[in-house]
């Protein structure tokens, strides 16, 4: 991700009204320089943009939440039989597939086309998908629609986190691209009270197709919403349109901040783009680099601050699904139902809820607290919950996944880990754009929401197996050992970002300690 709004505030730190380099005096939220003004709040059109924008993240959550109600309420529509394990897992994974598959790809076209027209085209991939998984009658059929919609939130992941945080301010940057998230654990929320009220009082037959097609309405609505909104200034900027980034940039500040400010955001980023194109060129002619597609791989995986870039940021996605937390997302109503809970749909909405509301204090501390910090306080929490999940299972004796465990113990022991989740792991691996530079920034988040994806696709294909194989105790454990490896590679490789320019953190990996103080 690039923030073509973080020089607005900061601009007369890095840049003056005539192109020259100034000393960069700014705190480190991005402010303007230390006396000058206190920063300002993100104006109106920018939480506009924001809200617009993050439709997509209500749709990402509502795809991944709903599939858990659906499962309970198939029965034998699909196919004239009941699903099994492997049919389940291939229904759940095809979508995290198919968002492995478009992700790296999406980025190309989020260089070449814009990152608005990704949007626009993740939309009507959501409205596709929503279609046929409504009409389907059979499991191969939902499959595909499942892969449609995967194919939309394969890009729509990766493309809404780097929109936003062009457009933010650097002080409100983590706050704005949390509220993604936050319209993800919403449109999670929505998909369990949707599926609550479908499952218990639609008609069998029909409720969970009602369920699936639902999920192509936010996409209509953005659809049209997207449409009047504008291509971020650092993309018109890369493509040589500056008057129409000045002109987005004035909208941006609200008429917060003087015409010179405006042209000093403009030109900062002209110049890192010049920069890097010069840079370009140079490697170009020692034969250092190569042309199209294979330059941006050669500056992403030879180039040392790149390289650690793309090793933290697909750290950290990577982390996010091997946790185990979207097993919950995926199956928490087939675990609630093994558990004896009456209605496992109800049961599920208490988690969902539990994501959303501290995702919201994850809003209000992220910026403040820090990156770093914030993952360090909560990972321990996680692991906690999996441990004391794991000891629920095994002192109620359940060794196989169809036998009762201790209900009450383990409803609580997974709302401390989905606490702790929300809080940290849940957020800081979509602002991975901060930590690499320009030129390779879309390439770069493309391939580490890649990672996130894959991870995604294991982690739904092999649950219900590893339930199966090592029972609830040690599958749980596990997860609890992944988080307890991320821990330590977190704590040594991960630096602090937050409040810095989008600059200044990707300069911090040149550092022979990755930036970590």
């Amino acid at each position: 991700m690039s923030s073509a709004q973080e020089p607005l505030i900061s601009a007369s730190e890095r840049v003056d009204a005539g192109g020259d380099h100034d000393e960069q005096q700014g705190d480190e939220a991005g402010g303007l320089e230390s006396g000058k003004a206190i920063p300002a709040a993100p104006s109106w059109f920018i939480w506009l943009l924001t809200l617009s924008a993050g439709i997509s993240g209500l749709l990402f959550g509502y795809d991944t939440g709903v599939i858990s109600s659906t499962l309970v309420s198939l029965g034998e529509s699909l196919s004239n039989r009941p699903l099994n394990s492997l049919d389940k897992s291939l229904i759940t994974a095809s979508t995290s597939l198919f968002a492995l598959l478009i992700s790296p790809f999406s980025s190309v076209l989020a260089d070449s086309l814009g990152r608005k027209r990704v949007i626009l085209v993740a939309d009507v991939l959501f409205v596709l998908g929503a279609g046929v998984q409504a009409a389907c009658s059979t499991v191969w059929v939902m499959v595909v629609g499942r892969s449609i919609v995967g194919m939309a939130v394969g890009a729509a992941s990766f493309v809404v986190p780097l929109y936003i945080a062009e457009l933010a301010p650097a002080e409100h940057r983590g706050r704005l691209v949390t509220m993604n998230v936050i319209f993800i654990t919403l449109g999670q929320v929505v998909a369990y009270i949707v599926g609550y009220g479908f499952g218990e009082y639609g008609h069998p037959e029909t409720a969970w197709r009602w369920m699936v097609g639902l999920g192509g309405l936010p996409a209509v609505v953005q659809l049209f919403m997207m449409t009047v909104m504008p291509e971020t200034p650092r993309w018109l900027v890369m493509v040589g349109r500056g008057l129409e980034a000045r002109g987005v940039v004035e909208k941006v500040a609200g008429g917060k901040v003087a015409a010179r400010e405006v042209d000093a955001t403009v030109k900062s980023i002209e110049i890192e783009v010049r920069e890097e194109q010069d840079a370009r060129r140079l490697r170009r002619r020692r034969g250092d680099s190569k042309a199209g597609w294979a330059e941006g791989f050669d500056e992403l995986f030879n180039i040392r601050r790149n390289k650690r870039a793309l090793a933290i940021a697909c750290l950290l996605q990577g982390l996010q699904q091997l946790c185990g937390f979207n097993s919950l997302m995926y199956f928490s109503a087939t675990i609630f139902e093994m558990l004896g809970f009456p209605i496992p749909t109800l049961t599920s909405l208490v988690v969902a809820v539990t994501n959303f509301a501290f995702t919201l204090v994850a809003l209000l501390i992220i910026d403040r607290i820090g990156r770093r910090r914030i993952l360090l306080w909560s990972i321990p929490w996680m692991v906690f919950g999996l441990l004391l999940a794991a000891f629920g299972f095994f002192l109620s004796g359940v060794t196989d996944s169809d036998a009762p465990g201790s209900p009450v113990v383990i409803l609580s022991s997974i709302m401390i880990y989905v606490a702790g989740y929300a809080i940290g792991l849940g957020n800081v691996p979509w602002m991975q754009s901060e930590l690499f530079a320009l030129n390779v920034r879309s390439l770069g988040s493309g391939i580490a929401t890649a990672t996130n994806w894959g991870a995604n696709f294991v982690i739904g294909l092999t649950f219900l197996m590893l339930m199966d194989l090592l029972g609830p105790p040690l599958t749980f454990t596990l997860y609890a050992l992944i988080c307890i490896g991320g821990y330590v590679l977190i704590w040594r490789f991960y630096p602090e970002t937050a409040g810095l320019s989008l600059e200044d953190a990707a300069s911090l990996l040149e550092d022979d300690n990755w930036g970590v103080r």
